[in-house]
């Protein structure tokens, strides 16, 4: 090696730091390949940024869309709902039946109408829910009743 003396001592480990730094040996320079390099690289993550941004936008495209999509299912079963109700309001029977809402049915009816001033009815009267059925009797098995229907109470 050239400038190298063959003679000298070898170097220790604490020789290196006695060593003197250049200030160029530090420093890299900027050459035209790393700045096209940095250029390049700067390049790469704006476009992933870009691809990235259209892609969040694209999938809230396609969720709106779905949302859409359902909303004109649900639109479309409340139409045909409205429309088998129209089937229903046009029946001549349910026309009948609204119509004795407002006392106007057939020609032969007896309108019914509870005067507003009658009282109320007690709560022992018949058909109400306060009368209770006796229940004091034994419950008999199924193969008793059904003895009992075939050859009469043994009574």
């Amino acid at each position: 090696m050239k400038g190298h003396d063959p003679e000298a001592p070898p170097l220790g480990p604490g020789a290196v730091a006695d060593l003197p730094v250049s200030p160029a040996a530090t420093t890299r320079p900027i050459t035209r390949r790393r700045l096209a390099l940095v250029v390049g690289g700067i390049f790469v993550l704006w476009l992933i940024g870009v691809f990235a941004r259209q892609v969040g936008e694209a999938e809230a495209a396609q969720n709106q869309a779905q949302l859409l999509r359902d909303r004109n299912a649900a639109m479309a079963r409340d139409i045909a709902s409205l429309e088998r109700e129209i089937e229903l309001i046009k029946q001549p029977a349910f026309i009948a039946e609204m119509a004795r809402g407002y006392l106007l049915g057939t020609p032969g009816e007896i309108p019914l109408k509870v005067d507003p001033s009658a009282p109320t009815l007690p709560p022992n009267a018949p058909g109400s829910q306060g009368i209770v059925p006796d229940t004091s009797q034994q419950p008999q098995s199924p193969l008793d009743a059904w003895l009992q229907a075939l050859f009469g109470s043994g009574q």
